[in-house]
């Protein structure tokens, strides 16, 4: 027999199985001896007033054993001989539309531009060592995409889109923790992410499947107005090669090339709106004062705390972004004389300092001119100046966060998470002024109502401009391919339908489902 009940607990009650287990077993009256097993469903903080408390869905196995696994299983057959179909990008809309084209039957042949999860990493470290960006390894190009080493945070508000608990119960199948099931905000971490995403590429090639590291695209191959395939260059080799099939692109929202090309070929693209602004750090400690309301910040059992905000100044939106608590600010950029700052944390999220993007929205009508590409041209001048502010190097420009509200020059910075190192600058003076000035109010706001958040122990950071594609790549609402060519299937956050790990890995599986239906199609008599 299984039970389930929603218990509100006390962080010490919420820590462990063993001790919910118990709270359960006295407060409902059951023998704890006849309890088999017990899975947490769902688990969420309620931080709004000291004390603070958990939330729990709790089911319970009485007298009979609890399945074997927490998660539900896919099964991925051999498609060594089936029909080809290539993917354009590894991150997470790429990665789920290969392996949901397994689940149909098809054969995805993945082509990825930068290098395996693990040859990054290397590349990653330089940065800091040597203050330059390799073009095709960095914190947005290669295997798993900007979010492999970018946190990992599986929050997500798509829920209408598709089917979110199976992304994460493929995470879970590809040895991420069970506990992002059950949690509200789930996470994976930083350094446990690319372990998955290896085991998800592993999972590709024991079915039949290429994956093709070190290959960018270089353009599509048509027949009419069909998309047949791509073409692509060894990045190291220089080698040219044609892979066929139709095609699902989905190259991340920094592949900035690619959205060349394609304005360049007529493909359908519109400009897209984002936001743009700073990353804001804080002593970790201090958050967990201010969100657990306790001098003492969150003691043995709380995890380090979040925080959310969001206001409108001048009819646009200002709001954090991408909460990093325990966590630390890396440096972003794709290429020379950019400077962009993104966040993560560890899985454990025991780092000295918290750190979010604050932003502001920008919409297309706010930047002049008709060019599709011209919010992507405005990302570019805004970490063209920043790199400039920052003596050409990754030294990122910083100000204490009152000296920026108060617009006094910091004359002396914090310590921070970011490794390249800070450089003082008058960000209130240099970033644009419907950027600043709606940042400064909005802190003004967030200071207000979160009492000691509005602080000089903490440091704004410039500049936040990734936050999502600058460009749309249009599609029809029904069969999800490109809305001119046949067989082209824009997918996940470059193609501008998706925010986020979960939502662009929702949109890869729905594209790879359209894709299918699309090849069906073809194979049934006129």
């Amino acid at each position: 027999m299984t039970n389930e009940y929603q218990i509100r607990v006390l962080p010490n009650i919420a820590y462990s199985v063993a001790t919910v287990k118990e709270y359960i077993a006295r407060g409902k009256g059951i023998d704890a001896r006849t309890i088999k097993g017990l899975r947490i469903i769902k688990r969420s903080i309620d931080a709004r007033h000291n004390p603070v408390y958990v939330n729990l869905t709790v089911r319970i196995f009485i007298n009979e054993e609890p399945p074997v696994t927490e998660y539900v299983p896919t099964h991925y057959p051999d498609v060594s001989s089936a029909q080809q179909v290539v993917v354009v990008g590894e991150g997470p809309g790429g990665l789920f539309a290969a392996l949901r084209l397994i689940e149909h039957g098809l054969r995805p042949v993945v082509i990825e531009r930068g290098k395996d999860v693990h040859d990054r990493k290397r590349d990653l470290s330089k940065i800091t060592k040597t203050q330059k960006v390799d073009p095709e390894s960095n914190y947005c190009y290669g295997e798993g995409g900007a979010g492999a080493y970018s946190d990992g945070k599986l929050y997500t508000r798509s829920k209408k889109r598709g089917n979110v608990n199976k992304i994460l119960n493929v995470f879970c199948q590809h040895g991420a923790s069970v506990d992002i099931l059950s949690d509200a905000h789930p996470h994976i971490g930083t350094d446990r992410l690319p372990r998955v995403i290896e085991n998800m590429r592993n999972t590709i090639l024991r079915c039949g499947g290429e994956v093709h590291h070190l290959t960018r695209m270089t353009r599509l191959l048509l027949d009419g107005d069909t998309v047949v395939g791509i073409e692509a260059v060894g990045v190291e080799s220089g080698e040219q090669r044609e892979f066929r099939g139709p095609v699902i692109l989905a190259t991340g929202h920094s592949a900035r090339d690619v959205y060349r090309y394609l304005a360049e070929s007529g493909v359908d693209i519109e400009a897209k709106g984002l936001a743009v602004g700073v990353r804001l750090e804080h002593p970790s400690e201090l958050i967990d004062r201010i969100q657990y309301h306790n001098k003492n910040g969150r003691g043995k059992y709380l995890p380090a705390a979040e925080y959310s905000f969001v206001t409108q100044v001048d009819q646009r939106g200002v709001y954090s972004f991408c909460m990093c608590p325990g966590g630390f600010i890396i440096p972003a950029a794709t290429g020379e004389r950019q400077i962009v700052v993104n966040g993560m944390s560890p899985s454990n999220r025991g780092g000295q300092w918290s750190n979010s993007g604050m932003v502001v929205e920008l919409r297309p009508e706010d930047v002049e001119g008709d060019d599709p590409l011209k919010m992507m041209r405005y990302q570019e001048q805004l970490e063209l100046a920043c790199w400039q502010q920052g003596n050409m190097k990754q030294t990122a420009p910083a100000q204490r966060m009152m000296d920026f509200v108060n617009g006094k020059l910091s004359y002396d910075l914090p310590r921070s998470s970011y490794a390249p190192g800070l450089i003082s600058s008058p960000l209130h003076f240099w970033l644009p002024d419907h950027v600043s000035r709606r940042l400064r109010e909005g802190f003004k706001f967030f200071g207000n109502k979160s009492r000691g958040f509005l602080t000089n122990e903490a440091v704004v950071i410039a500049v936040e401009t990734r936050t999502s594609s600058p460009v749309r790549i249009l599609r029809t609402s029904d069969t999800l391919m490109h809305i001119r060519l046949r067989g082209l299937f824009p997918c996940g956050e470059g193609a501008g339908y998706a925010g986020g790990i979960v939502s662009a890995g929702v949109d890869g599986e729905r594209c790879a489902d359209s894709c299918a239906e699309y090849l069906a199609s073809l194979s049934q008599p006129s």
